[in-house]
């Protein structure tokens, strides 16, 4: 019951943010000795801290409130993606303390190369949270494939089939894995925009795609919903790296978007900026081949929101428009209305950010284990 009623409050201090015992405990049901008692608890685990402002209680009394604290515990968000490796350091109060990014094409290379310098970032990382007098509680790692079981079962963008990924990187620490689109809708339902139904759609050399119901995340029977790359735009299109022709990551990923314009997508971008006629043309051919790929995802799943990630939301400005054509020109007899648009505000930190905030909210679904801990040390 304790365990439990630990949860409760911390769950309503993360939902709601700064409030006052007598807040809590009227917002928990809780009485209010109960809710002193449990905040003491999670004050001198370092989870929650007294944020220093005053607010009337009942009959005049003040209160000060409590809130999530930044000032000791702390969260690892790793990832590697085909063309780039990412290290995200996260406090409790949902605050970045640390945040690197190394471009690396990773193509073809192999998986102990790659994840031994990822455990070099990593393990940089873990120090600079010492430094910062954080302890690092555990970490998630995101990756460019559908993961069943602890295992990376086939990225075929990394050229990469059955690795025990997060095992391997041997960190002093627990360490789960999650396909990268799953982790970044995560990201961008934490700490985008907050709608609790959309779908995020992931933009890199591959395509991704996250769908979150209800403010959680749908993953499927065997956890492998969301590979939307891998949606047929044209059954006699391009060899895919699936194995499969015409997906729409031959169409759309970032390697059809840089096939006629090299230099990488900054300088896509700049391009864009300076009206250049072939950078637009890339532009719409991609956003048209997703739009067709996002009909049928609107036709099966009945969705009013698309946020569209990664890669896209650099492109948002120049790629949204061909989007919505090709929806609304295959949806406009079914439905009133086509799914709006939005670019994420996170850009290439949503996988990180989704992967460092999955262990948050472990913390604050089973806060018992830190308070233990913190009582033993006492």
């Amino acid at each position: 019951m304790r365990a439990r009623n630990l949860e409760v409050v911390l769950a309503e201090v993360g939902r709601s943010g700064p409030l006052t015992r007598a807040a809590l405990a009227e917002s928990t049901g809780l009485t209010k000795s109960t809710v002193s008692k449990l905040v003491a608890d999670l004050l001198e685990a370092g989870i929650l801290a007294e944020s220093g402002v005053i607010r009337a209680g009942e009959r005049g009394r003040p209160g000060v409130e409590v809130s999530l604290s930044g000032h000791r515990v702390a969260a690892l968000g790793l990832e590697v993606n085909v063309d780039y490796l990412a290290v995200c350091l996260l406090d409790l109060s949902r605050s970045v303390r640390h945040s690197v990014r190394v471009e690396r094409d990773n193509r073809g290379s192999r998986p102990a190369d790659v994840l031994g310098e990822l455990r070099v970032l990593a393990l940089d990382a873990i120090e600079k949270a010492g430094e910062l007098g954080l302890t690092v509680a555990g970490a998630v790692l995101a990756v460019s494939g559908p993961v069943e079981g602890g295992l990376l079962h086939n990225a075929p963008n990394l050229g990469w089939r059955d690795v025990l990924a997060a095992e391997s990187l041997g960190l002093p620490l627990d360490v789960g894995m999650d396909n990268e689109a799953n982790l970044a809708a995560l990201g961008e339902l934490w700490f985008g925009t907050g709608d609790p139904d959309f779908l995020y759609v992931s933009g890199e050399i591959g395509i991704g795609a996250g769908l979150v119901v209800d403010g959680t995340l749908f993953r499927g029977v065997h956890g492998f919903a969301g590979e939307l790359g891998h949606v047929v735009v044209s059954p006699k299109g391009p060899p895919c790296r699936c194995g499969g022709h015409g997906c729409l990551e031959v169409y759309a990923g970032q390697e059809a978007l840089l096939r006629d314009v090299p230099g990488g997508v900054t300088e896509l971008v700049a391009r864009l900026r300076d009206g250049d006629k072939r950078a637009a043309r890339a532009c719409v051919d991609a956003g048209r081949a997703l739009g067709i790929a996002l009909t049928s995802a609107v036709n099966l799943l009945d969705l009013d929101r698309i946020v569209l990630g990664g890669v896209f939301a650099r492109l948002f400005p120049w790629i949204s428009d061909p989007v919505g054509e090709a929806m609304e020109a295959r949806l406009g007899k079914l439905r009133r209305t086509v799914p709006s648009l939005a670019g994420s505000r996170l850009g290439g930190d949503a996988a990180t950010l989704g992967a460092a905030g999955q262990v948050i909210q472990r913390i604050i679904a089973d806060p018992g284990p830190y308070v233990a801990r913190a009582r033993a040390a006492g």
